[in-house]
């Protein structure tokens, strides 16, 4: 596929990208932005446009990336070596392990991070035996004001995922005995964060 390179004369591409794509609503929005540069004959935010990839795809994927960064105050412009933006480093970065730490089959992990305006995030990494999922924290996360509410919404998000599976008969996939250590370590991290919020 021909590399795109934005220019005063792409605007048929771009409608013809939009009325055969199935879009997300932020795409719609930078190709309307790019369509308002090209009727505007703007050739610098075009060429602006140009430096977050070859294709309308990778324009609309890295500058939405780029965007979310700065909500949390990130404001390098870096790429890998296949041209997608660069997760940036969070700040704080914390790892949280609840269950067993030593088996990775057994235990879940809340990672929490800042950015550089003290927005916090979390993410989650869990098992409940066999099945489990999770993810890296991102800048698509939900945004905290403090660390205090994200690790609270993350480990209300565990216990409440943890909790959903209890009684399950797929004792494979869903481990009881997991679960229940999953719980108990929640439940003893809860304790212990009352106790030191009273000195």
């Amino acid at each position: 596929m021909e590399s795109l390179i934005l220019n005063l004369q792409s605007e048929k591409v771009i409608n013809n990208y939009i009325n055969e794509n199935h879009l997300v609503k932020y795409e719609r929005g930078i190709l309307n932005e790019i369509l308002t540069a090209i009727n505007e004959s703007d050739s610098g935010l075009l060429s602006w446009f140009n430096g977050f990839g070859t294709s309308l795809r990778h324009i609309t994927m890295n500058l939405y990336a780029y965007r979310k960064q700065l909500e949390f105050g990130f404001t390098e412009i870096s790429f890998d070596q296949y041209g997608w933006f660069l997760r940036p480093e969070f700040l704080d970065r914390e790892d949280l392990i609840f269950g067993n730490p030593d088996r990775y089959s057994e235990h879940s992990i809340i990672h929490l991070g800042r950015g550089i305006y003290h927005i916090w995030t979390y993410s989650l990494n869990y098992s409940y035996g066999m099945a489990g999922g999770g993810s890296f924290i991102s800048v698509y996360d939900k945004h905290f004001k403090n660390r205090q509410d994200a690790l609270t919404a993350g480990l209300n998000e565990l216990k409440e995922m943890m909790s959903s599976k209890v009684g399950n008969s797929d004792n494979s996939n869903y481990n009881q005995s997991i679960l229940t250590a999953t719980l108990k370590d929640i439940a003893k991290f809860e304790v212990s964060m009352i106790q030191l919020s009273l000195f």
